[in-house]
């Protein structure tokens, strides 16, 4: 089938993103979320960003102002029910994305194919909850979504081909890279790259460097752009720690037990750079290592 609407859950970080690029691409959005005021900020954030892009010279006024025109926003969950594809960009909590595709799947269209932008839930288990398993597949954006090119494209063990191409060809249409993964705990890129940072806070644990000897060594001696805690700040460190916890229960194996000071981290509400503080505190004109 070809895709014209995209209908996205959620207008976080994440959500505004995809809107964003899906509108740029031209499709016709519509966003949704339960808050008002993240619509609202969300839709500020797309214009912010669109702004950037034209002062760059990456994105000409008038397609601007097309996309931006393309995006709808609603706090009416049933109304993305037309859409030709939903994607799910809501909290990482599985039983947070169940609910809302329960009270999403009576008010679809049959041919409507449902997509999760989780990092690392199993989407066969997400998509037996719903009607369409054989239409359900992960739709796996890299933050922020305006700038990363790679998109993963998870299967569950029934997802069929048709849909499958029909996400990819999206996926093309944004001028994307598609990256495919099995449906197994974290996929690929996460299940390589919070391992990474969750080890970097067992080095801040056990002493064996501070935050920011830590960052450098990674940055300047493995040409990392950003060092593993200053990227854990980025991600949201609750993110990072729902992470871990996925693949230590899917896989069953120590080597990915979340440290206990992430947890700490998390525990005390020093969730990153959204919350202002996280392995440093960005309160001031200038991020402070808190360790």
């Amino acid at each position: 089938m070809e895709i014209r609407t995209v209908g996205i859950i959620g207008a976080g970080q994440m959500g505004n993103g995809i809107a964003h690029v899906c509108a740029l691409a031209g499709y016709d959005v519509l966003l949704n979320d339960i808050n008002q005021d993240a619509l609202d900020k969300a839709m500020s954030q797309i214009d912010k960003n669109l702004g950037r892009q034209v002062g760059r010279g990456m994105v000409s006024e008038e397609d601007a102002k097309a996309g931006r025109d393309r995006i709808k926003t609603t706090l009416k969950l049933p109304e993305l029910g037309q859409s030709d594809l939903v994607i799910e960009a809501a909290t990482e909590r599985e039983t947070v994305k169940d609910a809302i595709f329960k009270d999403l799947v009576p008010h679809l269209k049959p041919e409507t194919i449902l997509t999760s932008n989780t990092s690392s839930i199993s989407i066969t288990r997400l998509a037996s909850r719903t009607d369409r398993p054989e239409k359900f597949m992960g739709f796996h954006f890299m933050n922020p979504v305006p700038v990363m090119q790679l998109v993963e494209l998870i299967r569950g063990i029934a997802t069929d081909e048709e849909t499958y191409k029909a996400c990819l060809a999206v996926v093309e249409k944004l001028g994307k890279t598609a990256s495919s993964a099995e449906d197994f705990p974290a996929f690929i890129v996460n299940r390589v790259l919070v391992p990474m940072i969750n080890e970097a806070v067992y080095v801040l644990y056990e002493g064996v460097g501070n935050v920011r000897s830590i960052d450098e060594a990674m940055k300047l001696g493995a040409n990392h752009p950003m060092g593993p805690l200053e990227l854990a700040d980025f991600i949201g460190l609750d993110t990072c720690l729902a992470i871990m916890n996925v693949l230590h229960d899917g896989l069953a194996d120590t080597k990915y037990r979340p440290c206990p000071l992430l947890t700490k981290y998390v525990e005390a509400g020093w969730l990153g750079r959204k919350t202002g503080k996280g392995f440093y505190d960005y309160r001031g004109d200038t991020p402070v290592p808190t360790r």
